[in-house]
């Protein structure tokens, strides 16, 4: 079993690993974390929300903390792309069996946008889609 857990590296990313870690555990699946650079998005430097991080240093913390859960197989991956369709494509080509993705997860205008995503993920990925909403 695989989970696909796409990730924007918002104050919720950790909460989000949390449950797919969890399950992960649970059903002794392999966890794909992954991050998707949009086209204007520097792939060296994580999203302003979570300061100047690049994306691969802040998947390695969230990888680490995957492992401490338990998960025995911890996967990293960032792509580019369009959110949506690079999160659908890449579950289908890692057969995943569930994505695990925040609701909402920055602020403003993105914060509205990764709702769109999450709910575009939700209708059109091959596979069960768990939607984790950020603490309020």
């Amino acid at each position: 079993m695989t989970i696909l857990c796409p990730l924007d590296f918002s104050a919720a990313s950790a909460e989000q690993v949390a449950y797919a870690a969890a399950l992960a555990v649970t059903w002794k699946a392999d966890l794909r974390l992954l991050h998707v650079c949009e086209p204007q998005e520097d792939p060296t430097v994580a999203p302003p929300a979570t300061g100047r991080k690049p994306c691969a240093e802040r998947l390695a913390e969230l990888r680490t903390a995957a492992e401490h859960a338990g998960v025995a197989h911890v996967h990293t991956g960032i792509v580019q792309g369009e959110a949506a369709p690079a999160i659908v494509a890449e579950a289908s080509r890692q057969q995943a069996d569930l994505i695990v993705i925040g609701a909402h997860g920055r602020t403003g205008i993105t914060r509205f946008l990764m709702g769109a995503t999450a709910e575009m993920v939700l209708r059109t990925a091959h596979c069960a889609t768990l939607l984790v909403r950020a603490p309020l």
